[in-house]
Formats: structure tokens, C-alpha cells, sequence
């Protein structure tokens, strides 16, 4: 064993303890900065108090905000599953000129637009259709903004299912979407579960639209109310931050973990096996 290569190892093993580290000593402090009664930007270790989460409890609009982020997030996944399993299912069954370069071009639009660069349009058009303050509008124009990603992923899911089966079922007389419904939607479920995660996941912690779309702070989500933690003086409040941030991640990371027990995310060219 050289010393060069007892360097390298040491240096190595001291590059894996920094990452740890660096994702590690965030995820203690939410965890114990909540049950500390007077937290610091350290970690220490909590005297176990539950003053922090009543001050949030009794916060006007914090637990409010997190039933906004609930309806944004499920009412915009139901959407964009539903639509996006249409669209993918149509785009893989039916031949049609330049159906993959239109579904390039879709992902590559949706990539390069971004929600900043379409700010001002999007303003402009729910002020025109009445939608400013309005959970309904918001949920159009994040639906809109995660349909072109979630076609082009839910396709593949949608390639892989055999053809046969729905062959099957059209010899036996079913309808186009009765063949949908009890056919393809049974294969491809883990593909939509992901869908579904993953657009909770881009509502749920999404800031600039609901900030730019609801002026009205009762109809704010969790996203923007976090952003209003703040004393007079400008400085964080570490007590309701800290205490608002693990309940903000909870609802999140249950999620994961019942999707993840369900369906195990090891999925096998867009089959789980």
C-alpha cells in the first residue's frame, strides 16, 4: 500500500463526510430546531417544547396556507395525470407525421420556457379570463406548464404495455375507452403514480406563480406564506420557520413513502416487474 493511494482513500473518504454532512446538518436542524425554545442557526439538542408549533397553530394563515398547497397540489396532479394519459396514449397507439419531433419539440419548449420567461404573458392572460385570485386559474397554468414533460415521460410507459392485450379486449367487443380504462390504466398505474408524484412535488414547493396570481393572502400556499416568516426588523423568525418547515415537508415525504411502498419505483422499460 503506497502513500499515494493511502492520500487518495483519505481524501476521498474526507470528501464523502463533507456531502454527508452538507445534506445531513440542515435535515437536524429542522428536526430539532422545532422542539428547541429558542432556536439558532446551530444544531442543538432540543428541550423538547411544543410552544414553537402552537405559535404556528395560532398563526392566522400558516395551517390555512397548507390546505392551499393541498388543493394547488392535488386538484393540478389529477389534471395533469388525466390529460397527460390521454395525450400519451393517443401519441403511441396513432401513427402520425412528425409525432416525435412535435414531442421533442413540446419537451424542448417547455424546458427553455421557463415560469420566469412567461411571467408577464401568463399575468396578462388571467387578468383577460378573470382567473387572478382564483385556485382554479392557478391550477390551469401549472397543468399547462407540467403537461409537455409529463406526455413525453408517461409515452414510454404507454409504448411498453402490449398491444395484444388490448386486442384482446377489442375482440371481445370493448370500446375505445373501456380498453383505456381496464385495460391501460391497470399497466401503466406505476407510470401515472410517478406522474402523480412528480407533480406534486413541482406544486408543492413551487413559489413564483401562486406569488404572481393570488394577491389575496388567504388564498396563498405554503410556498408564499413561508416567504412572510419574518419580524418587523427583517430578520428570520427561527421559531415559526423551523416549526412551519417540518410541517411543510411532512405532508411530502408521507407521500413518497406510501407511493414508494405501493408501487416501489423500480420500474423495468415502464412495466414494474
Amino acid at each position: 500500500m503506497t502513500a499515494r493511494f493511502v492520500a487518495g482513500r483519505i481524501g476521498f473518504y474526507t470528501l464523502i463526510a463533507v456531502l454527508l454532512a452538507f445534506f445531513t446538518i440542515p435535515l437536524l436542524w429542522l428536526a430539532s430546531a422545532p422542539f428547541t425554545s429558542d432556536p439558532t442557526y446551530e444544531v442543538a439538542v432540543p428541550d423538547f417544547t411544543w410552544e414553537n408549533f402552537q405559535a404556528v397553530v395560532e398563526h392566522p394563515y400558516a395551517l390555512p396556507s397548507l390546505y392551499n398547497s393541498l388543493v394547488l397540489s392535488a386538484g393540478t396532479a389529477v389534471l395533469v395525470v388525466a390529460m397527460a394519459a390521454l395525450a400519451a396514449y393517443a401519441l403511441s397507439r396513432v401513427r402520425l407525421p412528425g409525432r416525435d419531433a412535435l414531442l421533442y419539440a413540446l419537451l424542448l419548449l417547455s424546458s427553455i420556457i421557463t415560469g420566469t420567461a412567461a411571467m408577464v404573458p401568463l399575468f396578462q392572460l388571467a387578468v383577460e379570463l378573470n382567473l387572478i385570485d382564483s385556485h382554479f386559474g392557478l391550477i390551469l397554468i401549472l397543468t399547462g406548464g407540467l403537461l409537455p414533460a409529463a406526455i413525453f415521460m408517461l409515452k414510454d410507459f404507454m409504448d411498453s404495455t402490449p398491444k395484444s392485450y388490448e386486442e384482446s379486449a377489442r375482440v371481445f367487443g370493448a370500446s375505445p375507452l373501456q380498453i383505456v380504462r381496464h385495460v391501460v390504466v391497470p399497466l401503466v398505474r406505476p407510470g401515472l403514480a410517478t406522474i402523480g408524484v412528480w407533480a406534486v412535488a413541482n406544486v408543492w414547493g413551487n413559489f413564483l406563480m401562486p406569488y404572481l396570481l393570488l394577491s389575496d393572502v388567504e388564498k396563498q400556499p405554503a410556498a408564499v406564506i413561508t416567504y412572510t416568516l419574518y419580524t418587523e426588523g427583517g430578520q428570520a423568525n427561527l421559531r415559526m420557520l423551523s416549526t412551519f418547515g417540518l410541517l411543510y415537508s411532512v405532508p411530502v415525504v408521507l407521500m413518497y413513502l406510501f407511493v414508494s411502498k405501493k408501487y416501489g419505483f423500480r420500474f423495468h422499460g415502464g412495466i414494474k416487474r
